[in-house]
């Protein structure tokens, strides 16, 4: 299946309008960038970068997605043979997956000619824009988590294609595990599941429902414990595995008393291994308020898959660069100058400016070239694409590592739930290496 009917109307229509004009084939740069962070939040994630490049290698207009477009009158017959044809030839560089970012970062920089780069804005944004606000919220609540498990538990929450992606996004964040299967199968992400209170509902007790899974499943499952009276549940529970029962989940109620009621009940019966997971529509602050519980590891749905609030980053995709009209070795920059929508021109480059004991300290953009022998600025930009061909494809272990190392980088205010400005401000740098306020200009 192709993915380049995955875009809106009006990218055809610009590219109908600059074949005609003689403009669709000058050199040009867009970029992928921030211009903010979602209110509150200290830092985030990018997350989406291997989806964003499978789906460039499946960006093709077949005979019938053209069929569709010229019968449907969205494109006249030039544009429709131009389509046809259609592959990105050109270079794309970015942050690797995993990464934090900060405002303005040039997260990806698609260089080609304008016709084949501006036809993949809305793929490329929508993948990005959908799978880092997954990531940023995963990111803070692994964060508030210390170290306790979590998994991923959303699928029922979003749509179903929204639901792997978003698995992926959070395992990348540091999740343990998921619930949905098809996340496991295309990208290897461990899966996990017991039972539901449907499951306790269908026998004629809680006691059989229980032996039931422990027979299928072993004394190391999961049981649910409050479908009728916690008590008298995981008394039942410790009874039927003689104290090895491996873990029970709390769904409902006051979660930090009820945890501390079940552990100290667990602990007189014995099942001092079993451990305790709590679901029911955490979040990064509730997660926080268990920090002090006897909680073993959560179970989030909902509020991940929507990016705890924050369910699109509102990155944008800008020209910032094209061939002059008159020197094609020449690239003129180009911005957006509309209030409130401030766009800075020119290809850029992306540091991380490090103290002495590699805490980061800003995030550097500048225009033009990075500057060279600069040893405590760490470049953030990779090649994904050169040339049109897809160098930037890795496991997503390789973004899972990446993201806890730069986590770990970043100051301590980066760990605040309060609402609060970046962790890092951002710097602008001319390619003259002179600082400048781009709100200023």
């Amino acid at each position: 299946m192709t993915t380049s009917l995955l875009t809106d109307h009006y990218e055809l229509t610009m590219v109908q309008a600059a074949l005609a004009a003689g403009t669709a084939n000058r050199r040009s740069v867009f970029e992928l960038f921030p211009r903010r962070l979602p209110e509150g939040r200290r830092y985030g994630v990018v997350a989406g970068v291997g989806r964003a490049l499978e789906a460039l290698k499946d960006f093709r207009f077949d005979e019938s997605d053209v069929e569709f477009l010229a019968r449907t009158g969205v494109v006249d017959d030039a544009t429709a043979t131009w389509l046809a044809d259609y592959r990105f030839t050109g270079d794309i560089q970015g942050y690797p997956e995993g990464e934090v970012y900060f405002p303005g970062a040039p997260l990806m920089v698609v260089e080609g000619s304008f016709a084949e780069a501006v036809i993949l804005e809305t793929l490329l944004l929508s993948i990005y824009n959908h799978d880092s606000a997954i990531a940023s919220a995963a990111s803070r609540m692994t964060l508030m988590a210390q170290g306790r498990p979590c998994a991923e538990m959303g699928s029922r929450r979003t749509q179903e294609e929204a639901a792997v992606a978003a698995a992926r996004a959070a395992w990348i964040a540091g999740f343990d595990a998921t619930s949905n299967l098809a996340a496991g199968q295309r990208w290897g992400i461990p899966t996990m599941g017991t039972a539901a209170h449907s499951f306790t509902l269908l026998h004629d007790s809680e006691e059989e429902a229980f032996g039931a899974q422990l027979a299928s499943l072993g004394t190391d499952t999961t049981l649910l414990v409050d479908t009728y009276d916690v008590t008298e549940a995981v008394k039942t529970a410790v009874e039927l595995t003689d104290g090895k029962l491996g873990g029970v989940r709390l769904d409902s109620g006051d979660l930090l008393t009820v945890a501390r009621e079940v552990r100290d009940l667990l602990d007189d019966l014995g099942a001092t291994e079993t451990r305790i997971t709590v679901t029911n529509d955490l979040d990064e602050w509730q997660i926080a308020a268990l920090s002090g519980s006897p909680v073993d590891s959560y179970g989030v749905g909902t509020n991940l898959v929507t990016g705890s609030g924050h369910p699109t980053c509102g990155f944008v995709y800008k020209l910032v660069s094209r061939e002059d009209s008159n020197d094609p070795s020449i690239q003129v920059p180009v911005a957006k100058r509309s209030r409130n929508k401030v766009s800075i021109g020119g290809r850029k480059f992306a540091l991380r400016r490090l103290d002495q004991r590699g805490v980061a300290q800003a995030e550097v953009i500048g225009v033009g070239n990075p500057p060279r022998g600069d040893w405590n600025d760490r470049p953030l930009m990779v090649d994904l694409v050169r040339d049109g061909e897809i160098v930037g494809t890795e496991p997503i272990a390789d973004a899972r590592e990446r993201h806890l190392r730069a986590r770990r980088e970043l100051p301590p205010s980066a760990r605040r739930m309060s609402r609060g400005e970046p962790a890092v401000p951002t710097i602008y740098l001319e390619a003259d290496g002179e600082e400048f306020d781009p709100l200023a200009e």
